[in-house]
């Protein structure tokens, strides 16, 4: 069960899915946090559990999908799923992060990049491909986090992880930006997709932006803002009146 309008307490317990629009610089983990208190908050359930199907970085936005109640059973099945962005690519320039975590620096020109040269590099990164996951992530290297490495200037090498990019569209460029539409498997770094595809242009690039659009069968068109759950509960959940609350004592 989605939701999109009013919930029961009963319905909360059973197991729901919320499918909210991540704002940009909060974790996956703010989020979930977020929610907990704003369930607490409104319907004074203890102990409901939330969970999430795929982390997005904090500089990303977008679909997340959260799991209340029992639903949060079902979670793996739902991260399994296949996921799409809108990513904007900066070409000549990099930075060690892949994104904007860190400072950019120039990199390569890219003013004499044409649009048919792109569409050519596109090809080599359809279908299953190998790629390094960023330095800065949170994959684990001897028990530790890797940007926590990183940050400390550690020279770390993470394993290739194979991958598979269903889909790959230029859906717009005008130097230096470029704007792409992407389907892939679980796993895959959007970051390290933008890295690789500078360094194949011979220029270099970084993730400027990005926004998660689907995951499985659920779309962002759907998604509620945060403010908008809050409207929601307070709707379900309305504080009761002084004479009702009379009443109940």
């Amino acid at each position: 069960m989605i939701i999109h309008s009013g919930i029961s307490k009963d319905q909360l317990l059973e197991g729901v899915f919320l499918l909210l629009d991540k704002p940009w610089g909060w974790s996956s983990y703010d989020v979930v946090k977020k929610v907990k208190h704003l369930l607490h908050r409104y319907t004074r359930l203890k102990n409901i559990k939330v969970g999430h199907a795929g982390t997005l970085d904090p500089l990303a936005e977008g679909l997340m999908v959260l799991a209340v109640g029992k639903a949060t059973k079902l979670l793996q099945t739902k991260t399994d799923a296949d996921k799409s962005y809108r990513a904007r690519l900066q070409l000549g320039e990099t930075t060690p992060s892949y994104d904007l975590e860190t400072k950019p620096e120039q990199s390569g020109d890219a003013t004499s990049i044409a649009k048919s040269t792109i569409e050519e590099i596109l090809n080599q990164f359809r279908g299953p491909i190998f790629q390094q996951p960023p330095l800065f992530s949170a994959k684990r290297v001897q028990g530790k986090r890797a940007y926590e490495l990183a940050r400390k200037g550690s020279d770390h090498q993470l394993e290739p992880v194979q991958v598979h990019i269903h889909e790959l569209n230029l859906v717009s460029f005008e130097t230096p930006e470029l704007y792409l539409d992407i389907r892939c498997s679980k796993g895959t770094y959007i970051r390290s997709l933008a890295n690789d595809l500078g360094a194949a242009l011979g220029c270099g690039a970084y993730l400027s932006k990005l926004t998660r659009t689907a995951s499985g069968e659920f779309n962002l068109s759907d998604a509620l803002s945060l403010q908008q759950l809050e409207e929601l509960l307070q709707e379900s959940f309305p504080k009761p009146t002084s004479v009702e609350a009379n009443e109940k004592q």
